[in-house]
């Protein structure tokens, strides 16, 4: 294979699934997921577990000979920008979120919401719209108006707390 040459990524039936609803998404704002974005957004949707940005550009590189940092960066830019992905603060990873057709959630603007096990590392992502509604409360009363938010709630979860 010569330098730089790609060879295609195969991903799960679901993981095909969510991204071919996430180039619908994209196509019905006028936006375009490209090769690139769509191998990136296929990694962190095939994972169980956040995924840091070396190391989808580590495994990039497995199709991508010529894949640097900026190229991850640029394209994570773009999906976070899409509401395709979240970006996790506390861990420095990135976890997806497309939705099915039927998902309901609005891609650029939903309440992000995570549970995050400090043992196991597992993330869970929730939609409690009563937490989102008392976050925006709390902020009126303070005079400030939330235009995004990312909750990140740090404990054990299950199979850990037993």
């Amino acid at each position: 294979m010569a330098a730089g040459a790609n060879t295609a990524m195969t991903f799960s039936e679901q993981t095909e699934a969510l991204l071919n609803r996430a180039d619908a998404i994209c196509a019905e704002r006028g936006a375009r997921l490209t090769d690139l974005r769509r191998q990136v957004l296929g990694l962190i949707l095939q994972e169980e577990a956040p995924t840091g940005a070396y190391d989808l550009l580590d495994r990039l590189r497995a199709t991508r000979q010529g894949a640097a940092p900026p190229t991850v960066y640029r394209a994570l830019d773009f999906l976070l920008e899409h509401g395709l992905i979240h970006r996790l603060e506390r861990l420095s990873a990135f976890v997806g979120c497309v939705a099915p057709e039927d998902g309901g959630h609005d891609h650029t603007s939903h309440a992000a919401q995570f549970l995050i096990c400090r043992e196991c590392g597992r993330v869970v992502e929730i939609d409690d719209h009563e937490l989102a509604h008392a976050l925006a409360d709390a902020a009126r009363k303070a005079g400030f108006s939330v235009s995004k938010a990312t909750i990140e709630a740090e404990g054990l979860c299950s199979a850990c707390s037993g």
